[in-house]
């Protein structure tokens, strides 16, 4: 098989990407008789050489914008060349906070309330805006998060009107984007992998519990060595596990996910599970939590990636 790997790009996850997309390499060679070659979309003569080279399949390693919202997906469909997790309207769903929201609202999924902020509709007196926020969500404790971004970029946790300032500056970036302000849930980090067998069928990892040395687990906490501790499978009891891996299938069927995914949780002190949100292209680099999960499981890397690979060309 020729295999396409894609890495990179230009979102503010390139650095992660271009980890996973070399540990797909490394593990796609691994496991057998394949020609890979890795391409950086940030150099988009990657489509020329795509259309020129006609691989079997592109290997999606891309997170963020720009490869994990849709975006590279059509373009794949357009080139009609098979490719690795989901299609365009998971991706795109996924990737928009608030529009996710409203799909696990409507599949009776268990979601932290939150509020949609645009920077046209943001009113000068911050003040006013915490307390009409605050009155609607039912607390001060708030989580404050780009609409649109992964491996919680621009994300902060506030509890005061002074916060939200700056909150929602770094939040918004240079873009502008949109905002979305949730209620910050108190309680354990858990995120759950997803993987799909070859006739569709979804099935939950090991649970993994998150513990960040400090605040929570941000971006800094993801890849800096000896940050944060993983515990694996999660200290939780049998119930409360069932419930969780549940939760994460019934997310990633809600969206229209493929191949595989990983769901964050929340667990409060009295069990019960919040779905923070839903990746479709979880980190695959050698320290990302979807490897390590599918290890608890028994399923070494590059059967990993064989797998991913057998469900993007199942009929």
């Amino acid at each position: 098989m020729k295999i396409a790997v894609l890495q990179g790009g230009t979102s503010a996850e390139r650095e992660v990407s271009l980890r996973s997309g070399e540990n797909c390499c490394q593990g796609l060679r691994a496991a057998g008789a394949m020609q890979v070659t890795a391409y950086d979309t940030a150099d988009l003569s990657f489509i020329d050489q795509l259309r020129s080279t006609q691989p079997d399949l592109v290997f999606n390693a891309l997170h963020g914008k720009g490869g994990e919202d849709g975006t590279i997906q059509g373009l794949l469909e357009l080139l009609n060349i098979p490719y690795t997790g989901s299609g365009v309207l998971a991706s795109a769903l996924a990737m928009d906070k608030h529009a996710s929201k409203k799909v696990f609202d409507q599949a009776g999924l268990t979601t932290p309330r939150g509020v949609l902020l645009t920077a046209d509709t943001l009113p000068r007196d911050l003040d006013a805006l915490y307390q009409r926020i605050t009155q609607q969500l039912g607390t001060g404790d708030l989580a404050v998060k780009p609409n649109s971004e992964g491996s919680s970029v621009g994300v902060s946790l506030i509890s005061t009107a002074a916060e939200l300032g700056p909150a929602l500056k770094a939040a918004q970036g240079d873009s502008q984007q949109l905002v979305i302000v949730e209620e910050c849930i108190a309680g354990k980090e858990i995120t759950v992998g997803v993987l799909q067998d070859v006739d569709g069928t979804p099935y939950a990892l090991p649970l993994i519990e998150i513990i960040p040395k400090s605040e929570f687990y941000h971006f800094e906490n993801k890849y800096t060595p000896g940050y944060t501790t993983f515990v694996v499978p999660a200290q939780v009891d049998q119930a409360t596990t069932r419930a969780c891996q549940e939760l994460a299938v019934a997310a990633h069927q809600a969206l229209g996910c493929a191949g595989y995914s990983r769901s964050d949780i929340r667990l409060t002190a009295d069990n019960k599970a919040y779905l923070l949100e839903t990746n479709t292209l979880p980190g695959l680099t050698a320290g990302s939590l979807i490897p390590c999960a599918a290890k608890a499981a028994g399923i070494e890397f590059p059967e990993l990636l064989l797998g991913i690979i057998a469900c993007a060309l199942a009929p």
